[in-house]
């Protein structure tokens, strides 16, 4: 089967032939359909310090994913051949501590779909079951690709009541924006994104943010008068990984604010933690989905009317691959989707 696979310890990625993948009885194996590029692809096919120690080459990449099961192992009941589904992209241990007691996201040992083991940037795909989500309800299939990053915003976007609140999301990549029109859909008063990109801050304004925000010209201070605002953000969401976004967001919180931080920092960097004590900041680290809370919400989300469409911005047959990651990589787009069922 054809396959994007990282072959070398060196930038970039091979469209090759390699060995379907095989089952055992608590597996399902799916036909791939479309799948999403995500910025940990980016840094697997750049080859950056963070790929050379996560990844072993060879490896299959990918992680997003839709697709249609094609064969179940004999151990499998609830999921059947013709079923659409897509894969939560954490393998956990099932034996640890935080996995008995039903907090697999928390799992110490998790490996991930195409950066631990060969993953879904291929004709077929093979997962355990405990990892399929089967779609019950239609969803239109670039959406149904790109339910891992959904699960990431809708993750972050959730660790805090939202009815009421003025929310601040600085970063207005792909899960920015889905973490935004969550924010608006689940009762938000305002919702003000803010990034140095105006092609993905107007992404922004077509899902409904109350502010969408350029930090290069314009404070986020600024943004706090301009929405009529007197003591700052209740719920921050910290989407970016940068330090000036992190310090300005601290500085902007109201007393007793919340902040849920799925950004990841390249490196340390200091915050005011003074502020944050004295105004008694709460500050959640996210990563990942929890399995499979986060998914029930995402499908309802879906059904209650959250529309996502705005967010996906290019679509390329795979063969078409360098291209895709060139617009995916460029700063401007939305999430892009590879399309396998040709």
């Amino acid at each position: 089967m054809k396959a994007l696979v990282k072959q070398k310890a060196e930038p970039g990625l091979w469209l090759t032939d390699v060995p379907e993948p095989t089952i055992g009885p608590g597996d399902v194996l799916i036909k791939v359909l479309r799948t999403g590029i995500c910025g940990t692809d980016l840094h697997i096919r750049a080859w950056d310090g963070w790929a050379q120690q996560a990844v072993r080459t060879p490896l299959t990449v990918g992680h997003e994913f839709v697709g249609e099961v094609v064969e179940t192992g004999r151990d499998v009941a609830d999921i059947k051949p013709g079923d659409l589904v897509s894969g939560e992209g954490h393998l956990v241990c099932g034996s640890c501590r935080n996995c008995q007691a039903g907090r697999r996201h928390l799992c110490r040992a998790t490996v991930g779909l195409g950066v631990g083991r060969d993953g879904a940037f291929a004709e077929y795909v093979a997962l355990p079951a405990t990892n399929v989500w089967v779609h019950r309800v239609p969803v239109d299939l670039d959406i149904a690709a790109v339910f891992d990053p959904f699960g990431n915003a809708v993750h972050t976007a959730l660790s805090f009541p939202l009815v009421g609140e003025d929310v601040l999301i600085t970063g207005a990549g792909p899960i920015g924006i889905m973490a935004a029109a969550v924010a608006r859909h689940a009762g938000a008063r305002h919702v003000m994104i803010t990034d140095v990109s105006e092609q993905r801050l107007e992404l922004a304004r077509k899902v409904g943010v109350s502010l969408a925000l350029n930090v290069a010209h314009t404070s986020i201070e600024a943004g706090q008068r301009e929405l009529g605002l007197r003591e700052g953000f209740d719920v921050g969401l910290e989407m970016s990984g940068r330090p000036e976004a992190m310090r300005d967001m601290i500085g902007n919180m109201t007393h007793g604010g919340r902040i849920a931080v799925l950004g990841l920092a390249a490196e340390e960097f200091p915050v005011d933690w003074s502020r944050i004590v004295t105004s008694m900041i709460t500050i959640k680290g996210i990563y990942g989905r929890e399995m499979f809370e986060t998914w029930y919400a995402m499908s309802v989300l879906l059904e209650g009317g959250l529309d996502l469409a705005p967010v996906i911005t290019g679509r390329y047959p795979y063969q078409e691959f360098e291209t895709a990651f060139a617009d995916a990589a460029s700063g401007q787009s939305g999430k892009v989707i590879l399309d396998w069922s040709a």
